[in-house]
């Protein structure tokens, strides 16, 4: 009862948080702190009641125990692989295998720490741990808030759509690049249908190894596929993504646009783009366009590192708040 009681408390919050601004990171904390008050309280109201209902729990929680543990580990490190093989070595490709093998160092320091080998060692270890347990909770709740936050908020009646640039191969738009500018298509159309002339602004600059800048190359794609070159806008000096939404937002300003605007992106950068777009104070909302399903776990893990930088210090704190808390209790 006192876990489900504590959880209305968050839960407001993260009601609130959501009326106000979908983009707020404090959102996805507030749902993760809702959903771990919710999770205890039905692990004690189910053995309170015992019988099949704390069996059926008890099943549960080794199943996601066993899932966590074994499962998810091998499933990472084999996408690790994967990614390698099909996309070439590169830091964001080795994420997901880093993870992998991540896990199954936090599953073989939990073995250690339950042999008992001795105060000091099993206060390092626990220590790990809850650095470990921070990590998965923010990791979790970040994840699912990506996935509501992609899933509300307004479709139509847009009157620019902003496209964000990815990397070409030569002057080639690449197949994650296309995906973005499909999706931004199919917003043109659809306001088009319903009687509006949106404009389409195509942003990225030129990287190493590219042609020609990616505006130009998106603006080529665009153009192939019926959108009046009149109606599209280049901004080709970005090169990360918050500049790709200060830039365009700065062209629309120029061409004494007002209206809804909205940015294109793929689904696993949707909520970091949001949070930039916040701290742009920019009233932009981001949609997603879909990823080929291998690529989607490196990918989040690297917007989720670049989401934890956000706020380095307050995560600093905390770990060490947490860190400190459990050495006082297990060397008292």
């Amino acid at each position: 009862m006192v876990f489900g009681i504590a959880a209305i408390v968050p839960a407001l919050f993260f009601v609130i948080g959501m009326i106000r601004d979908r983009r707020r990171l404090g959102n996805a904390v507030w749902l993760g702190v809702t959903l771990v008050l919710l999770l205890l309280w039905l692990v004690f109201r189910a053995s309170a009641l015992g019988g099949w209902a704390a069996a059926l729990v008890g099943y549960a929680i080794a199943a996601v125990l066993l899932g966590l543990g074994f499962v998810l580990p091998v499933a990472l490190i084999a996408n690790g692989v994967l990614m390698l093989r099909r996309e070439g070595f590169s830091p964001a490709n080795v994420l997901s295998l880093l993870a992998g093998l991540a896990i199954v160092g936090v599953v073989a320091a939990f073995w250690l720490a339950t042999a008992r080998t001795g105060p000091v060692v099993d206060a390092v270890i626990g220590s790990l741990l809850v650095v470990a347990a921070y990590v998965a909770f923010l990791f979790v709740s970040l994840l699912l808030y990506s996935i509501v936050y992609g899933s509300v908020g307004r479709r139509t009646g847009f009157d620019a759509v902003v496209v964000l640039g990815a990397g070409l191969i030569g002057d080639r738009v690449p197949p994650l690049l296309a995906s973005r500018l499909d999706r931004g298509v199919h917003l043109y159309r659809r306001e088009v249908a319903a009687g509006r002339t949106p404009l389409v602004v195509v942003s990225g600059g030129q990287g190493p190894g590219e042609v020609v800048s990616e505006a130009a190359a998106m603006r080529e794609y665009l153009l192939r596929r019926g959108v009046p070159d009149e109606l599209i806008v280049v901004e080709d000096r970005s090169t990360t993504t918050e500049q790709n939404l200060a830039y365009s937002a700065e062209l629309l300003r120029a061409r004494e646009w007002t209206g809804r605007a909205v940015a294109v992106t793929n689904n696993f950068h949707v909520f970091r783009a949001a949070v930039l777009a916040r701290r742009l104070r920019l009233r932009m909302q981001i949609i997603g366009a879909p990823t080929a399903w291998y690529f989607l776990p490196s990918a989040f893990l690297r917007e989720f590192a670049a989401l934890l930088t956000h706020n380095p210090i307050a995560h600093t704190a905390t770990c060490g708040a947490l860190v400190a808390l459990h050495l006082v209790l297990t060397l008292s």
